[in-house]
């Protein structure tokens, strides 16, 4: 019966390392433009589909903008008073963990309403390479509370690792 527990914590624990392994690392508003006032954010988060796993990157002068996540009401009134989360880094990083939407604002004074904003739109199922033009990085894993490494190796080496260490554990 023991055996049977290690195999199925192997198991899950492989399905969650693929996952992650899957993931695409989307630049906001890449490849020609960024999260700011002059980028069609819409027609960006439409021309790509996200998925669970997923992550955004929001990069930014933040003297200029912040992120601001919230409601659909508040994103389609633009209110900015109540939001669910608040970033002010300049490189916000965020980790699309469950299907539905999402709403970001950018709540410096009339920057909402001048069109920075944007809905992601997540779905289940892994992601797969993006195409050229969907503003994009290689898939990546993403460390908890870490910017996602730069290439898909890195997730690649982490998921080896993961598997032989879960081999080992099997052996006993």
């Amino acid at each position: 019966m023991a055996k049977m527990a290690k195999i199925l914590l192997a198991v899950a624990a492989v399905v969650a390392v693929v996952e992650l392994a899957m993931a695409t690392n989307y630049t906001v508003g890449a490849p020609s433009g960024s999260w700011n006032l002059q980028t069609n954010l819409t027609q960006w988060a439409e021309s790509n589909t996200f998925h669970v796993g997923d992550v955004l990157n929001f990069s930014y002068n933040p003297s200029e903008h912040d992120v601001l996540e919230v409601t659909q009401a508040n994103f389609d009134s633009c209110n900015t008073s109540n939001p669910i989360s608040t970033y002010t880094d300049g490189n916000t990083v965020i980790t699309l963990t469950e299907v539905g939407s999402r709403y970001f604002i950018c709540g410096f004074t009339g920057h909402c309403s001048a069109g920075q904003k944007v809905q992601i739109n997540v779905v289940s199922g892994s992601s797969t390479s993006p195409s050229p033009t969907s503003g994009s990085t290689s898939p990546v894993a993403s460390p908890p509370g870490g910017s996602p490494p730069d290439s898909a190796a890195t997730s690649v080496t982490a998921g080896a690792g993961l598997v032989f260490g879960l081999a080992a554990l099997l052996a006993f």
